[in-house]
């Protein structure tokens, strides 16, 4: 006879039933797309501040919501999601319309209905993905008019 311990059988099957793998939502993507626009407003309106110029506004709550109008009139929604230049262009512009709108409110009370407007744009953006959607364009047409008054 042989030294050697015979095969192990086949191993039987479990009876818990197999799960699908886990499914991977879209929020982690969304954190990273207001995460970069975030980011990248607050680069741009940085550079705005610090960079020269005939019209640079004060370093002030006027000042900011004055260019955060002027981010938001060369704004494009067509071009958000564009590759290249054109993207990363209205994606900054947006940002720093974004970032500048909230720095003017913390400075001025004057400027809170600027802000809470582009909050409310980003928010109804980060659900439809669509600057064309209609109450995203409601929303950002109201800040564009809210603009007119600064």
């Amino acid at each position: 006879m042989s030294s050697q311990q015979p095969a192990p059988g086949p191993i039987p099957p479990s009876d818990a039933p197999l799960s699908p793998p886990p499914r991977r939502g879209r929020g982690p993507l969304v954190a990273a797309l207001l995460v970069g626009v975030l980011l990248g407003g607050a680069g741009v309106g940085v550079a705005w501040a610090v960079s020269g110029g005939d019209d640079v506004s004060a370093n002030d709550a006027a000042g900011d919501a004055r260019d955060a109008c002027r981010a938001l009139s060369g704004f494009d929604g067509s071009k958000y999601t564009a590759k290249g230049a054109a993207g990363e262009i209205a994606l900054n512009r947006f940002g720093a319309a974004l970032t500048l709108s909230a720095a003017a409110a913390a400075g001025d009370d004057r400027y809170k209905p600027l802000a809470e407007t582009m909050r409310r744009v980003q928010s109804q953006h980060a659900r439809t993905f669509d600057f064309a959607d209609s109450k995203v364009k409601k929303s950002l047409d109201e800040a564009r008019r809210l603009c007119q008054d600064i």
